[in-house]
Order: C-alpha cells, then structure tokens, then sequence
C-alpha cells in the first residue's frame, strides 16, 4: 500500500496513531503539550515531536499553514472537562470546546485549502462532549472569515458538519477487551460522509460476530502479576507477537490495595445510595469497564480484581497493572510508556483504543481502494526497553501505611438500600450539604435512589420509641439483645468517633464507624430478618411511604442508637 500521511494532534501515548501504524500509515508528527506523553510517542515510533500547545493554532492561520500536508488528521481532545465524572459533572466545559473547535479550525483549513491533499480526518471524545458542540461549524465559527474571503469562499458557509458526521460507537464491538462507548466524528472526504467501520464483535456472538472479548479471555494462558521470574515465551492476549518472560514490562509488581480502600469500593459499588449497583470485585467473564486516567481503589469507579494469591484484608483485592490497563486499550505488548506509576497510568486511561483507530484505518484503506499490508505493523522492539522505567519487582508490598482521611472529612454510610429507602449515618446535614464534620452525628432516612428526594431527619432517641414494634417482628428480640449487649460499648463519642474515621481504623475500645454501620448489615443478614414490606398503620415511622421493608426499621432502630450514644457521651 501507498503509505498515507497523517498527523495526530492530543496524540497523548499514541493509542490512536497505533492503530493507523499497524494497518501501514505513516506518522508524521504528534502534538501534545504533555512532555511525559510527547516522550512516550517518540519512543514508539521513533520520533523527535517536541511538546506543542494546541492553542498555539488558535488565532495563528500562519501555525496551520506551517504544519506538514497529509492525507489523514486525527485528534482525540482532552475529555477530562467534559467527562460526567469530573465534579460530578460540573466542570468548567469552555477549555474542552476551546481545544475542540481549534482541532476543528485546523481540519478546516488543511480540508478546503487550495490543492488540498487531505482524504479523511477522525475525532474522537467522550459522549458527553456532543452536548457542548455545535452541530455545524461555518468559516465564521471558527475565526476563519478572513482566510476564507481570500480563498473565495463565503465566510457563512459550514466548513465542518459534525451533526451527519458523528456516532457513537463501542470498542468491544472491535474486538477491544473493555466495553469503552466514546463518540467518533470525522469524513472521508471524497464520500463527504462519515464512514463507520464494520463491527467485528458481538455480545452473543451471534450474526458472524465473534464474541466480546472478557477480562477472563485477556487473563487467559497470561502471566499473572505475582508469577516467579522464569525463561518462558509470553504470547500477546491479542496480536501475533511473541516476547520473552523479561522482557515483558510494568506487570511483575504488586497492585494489592489496603482492606480500607477496597470496602469502600465494594459500598459505593454495591449500595449507592442513588446509582445503581454494580460488580464487586469485576464480572471478568465480561469486557472490562472503561480504563479511566487515575488509577483509584476506593470509589465506585475502581477497577479491582481479586488477588492470584492468598490473601485476607490487605491486598486480598488488586487494581490492573500498568501492562494488563495497556491490553485492555489495545496497545500490545511491546509498547512501551515513560515515566512513573501514575504517568503511566495516566497515559494509558487517556488514550484512544487501538481497536478502534486500526477499525478507521482500515475504513480508509477500504474507501479509497488501496491496497492494504499484513494487518499488525510493529516497530516497537523489546531490545528498545532497556533505557525506560520498569515497574517490575518480583517482591511482595508491605501494607504498613494505611491511608488516612483528612481532618473533618465528611461521612455518610447506610447499611443497605431496600425499599427506594436508605437508613443513613453521617457526620453532615446531608439535606444542607455541610462541607465538614459539625462536631455531631446524625441519623436521617432517604426516599428514593436519585438527587432531590425527600429527607427525613430523626432525633437523637427516636430508638426508644421503635424498642415495641421491633420487638414484635420476627428477630426482633434477638436483634435488640445484640444490639444492646456488647454492641453499645464499641461506640465512642462524637469526636472519637471522628478521629477513629480520619484514622480508617478501630481502636481497642471503641470501633470505626464505617464498621459499626457494617456490624449494623452483617448482623440484619445473620438474623434472617424477613424481606417484607409492612404497612404502617397506627404508628408511622417513614413519614413520606405507606409501606416499608421491615429490616429498615432495624436498620433505623441500631443507626440512631450509634447517633444518639456519640452525641450524648
């Protein structure tokens, strides 16, 4: 094949100009302003791109008309402003359009220049990001009236339609190990249309589809992170290439996470108290969730798998290594990322998955009628690893610095969510939103699994007027004894109980309360407590249902005694 050009501008560590490598294109240049990412993409693909501020295109038609002519642009825009997760969705968006349109400004010029050469241009970003651009873009939108005057062309014209030219599409449904949806804008000029590629893969497998792709399928016949050093040939999970045992990089260390942190994953995973639930640790006979750029262990975003050894508390649970994140985004094994653990990390989570750029590529090759090469093109080399950081150790970690929260960090944590309802304990107003700790703990019920729904607040002591009814429910009497004797003594003061949390660990004498809430769920599951719902009659205790889970009376019943206790010690 004819090698065909291109640039790649927020190249990051390549994801998406590695796919157009292995279908036989050729790289030009990459833009980014991060030198971690610009050294990474030189070192792959044997380059001397220099860091390069996007901006820098912005205002500047002389910076366009200076970049080499190609016959294909890419470009991925940062996602982070846009990304529903980023301040849970209040971030700042004008940076993310900023980049955006000025990616837009330069394949409008280098599309409807004199003499143009360009055959395709593609975009990839977040699905969210569709909600902050414009369906069209005219000369005029993009700060070009002047340079369009001067090539004939009417400045209200629309030089870029993403309206027609944009999908979303999902990485799995090309054979990707994760199911990473991310919208795709872009033309194949000569057809003046988008052109998706061909799905290769299926969830069923069914219509000539092959199957997803699971974590279990990547794992398979794989070295796990805590295998012994040995002589044996490696196989790549999805290429035809082959390495030797070391030389495989940034897989052979130790992931495992603190016992603190992965508790917190599995609450916020499996008892939201407004989202819905979610695999704990991962469905691995599944295509992995989305890799995103930091790599965290205690949030309900996690990516955790359990340990290939035999563990209990700490470490029992493991995040991916650098490696196993790179084969989920489709980089094989050979490719290499500079810098530390969270460089690396980070380069990996924002790159576009090569699945996805090799699909485009070979959209291309297709469209055009050009002969293609042998698919897989690498010009990674082991012998080129030497000079970089390798994670591996070979060794064990020891957990002997626990995580701590800062002072007067909030809480909030219920013991399960049943019936629209959660019984919950915090240290906040949670219906004002405090930002910290008050200096008290609080007991309040919420109605419904979304943002907006009535509160209730209940007093300190309110328990004493549920010891009759509880008493009357199947368990009730147990409960009450277990809750009152022994139970009772492991909860300290206000303050105590505060510091115990900020330490994310009991004490001798008193207990932390995020295990005093799990004490609470553990002993309601131990006691086989009915799941019916009951109709509340003479004595309403939920204000805002008719009828409510009976084990939500206990859980209202032991959450208000640990509020009530702190409080008046």
């Amino acid at each position: 094949m004819e090698k065909l050009k291109f640039i790649d501008f927020f190249c990051g560590a390549g994801g998406f100009s590695e796919g157009f490598h292995q279908m036989g294109f050729q790289i030009v240049y990459g833009y980014d302003n991060w030198k971690s990412a610009i050294d990474t993409f030189n070192y792959n693909f044997n380059l001397k791109c220099e860091p390069k501020n996007i901006l820098d295109f912005k205002n500047s038609i002389e910076e366009i008309e200076n970049l080499p002519d190609t016959e294909l642009i890419i470009g991925s825009p940062p996602c982070v402003s846009f990304s529903s997760s980023n301040k849970s969705g209040n971030a700042d968006k004008s940076l993310g359009v900023t980049l955006t349109e000025t990616f837009l400004r330069i394949v409008a010029v280098k599309k409807h220049k004199p003499d143009s050469i360009l055959k395709a241009w593609f975009m990839e970003n977040v699905i969210n990001s569709k909600r902050y651009l414009q369906t069209a873009y005219t000369f005029k939108d993009l700060g070009l009236s002047e340079w369009a005057n001067k090539n004939r062309i009417s400045p209200l014209k629309i030089a870029i339609d993403l309206y027609d030219n944009s999908a979303i599409i999902n990485s799995a449904d090309y054979g990707a190990f994760q199911a990473r949806k991310r919208i795709i804008s872009g033309e194949i000029i000569k057809k003046g249309k988008l052109v998706l590629p061909e799905t290769s893969h299926s969830e069923n497998g069914l219509d000539g589809k092959v199957k997803y792709l699971t974590i279990a399928k990547m794992k398979e016949n794989f070295p796990h992170p805590f295998s012994k050093k040995s002589n044996k040939i490696v196989v790549d999970p999805q290429y035809p290439l082959k390495i030797s045992f070391d030389q495989l990089t940034d897989h052979f260390y130790d992931t495992g996470i603190y016992e603190v942190e992965w508790k917190f994953s599995n609450y916020w995973k499996t008892n939201h108290p407004f989202m819905g639930k979610m695999s704990f640790p991962e469905n691995e006979n599944k295509p992995s969730r989305t890799i995103t750029a930091t790599q965290i262990s205690n949030s309900r975003e996690s990516i955790l798998y359990r340990s290939e050894i035999d563990r209990k508390g700490d470490g029992e649970y493991r995040t991916p290594t650098i490696r196993e994140a790179a084969i989920i985004m489709g980089f094989p094994l050979t490719y290499q990322f500079l810098g530390a653990e969270s460089t690396k990390w980070r380069l990996v989570g924002n790159a576009v998955c090569c699945s996805v750029s090799r699909a485009l590529a070979k959209t291309v090759i297709d469209e055009l009628k050009l002969k293609a090469n042998s698919p897989f093109l690498f010009n990674h080399f082991p012998q080129n690893i030497l000079p970089i950081i390798n994670l591996n150790t070979f060794c064990l970690k020891s957990f002997d610095n626990p995580p701590t929260k800062n002072v007067n960090s909030r809480f909030r944590r219920h013991p399960f969510k049943d019936g629209n309802l959660t019984v919950t304990l915090s240290n906040y107003d949670i219906e004002k939103n405090d930002k910290t700790y008050l200096g008290k703990w609080f007991t309040s019920i919420q109605y419904g699994n979304g943002k907006g729904f009535p509160i209730q607040k209940i007093n300190d002591k309110y328990y004493k007027k549920l010891e009759v009814l509880i008493s009357e429910f199947k368990g009730g009497k147990e409960f009450l004894t277990h809750i009152n004797n022994g139970f009772l003594q492991k909860i300290g003061d206000a303050n105590e109980l505060q510091k115990l949390y900020e330490l994310q660990k009991s004490s001798r004498k008193y207990t932390e309360p995020t295990e005093l809430v799990d004490i609470v769920q553990e002993l309601i599951a131990k006691l086989n407590i009915e799941n019916v719902e009951v109709e509340q009659k003479n004595f309403k205790v939920f204000i805002h249902k008719e009828k409510v889970p009976v084990k939500q009376f206990f859980a209202l019943y032991a959450i208000n005694k640990i509020s009530t206790i702190a409080n008046s010690n």
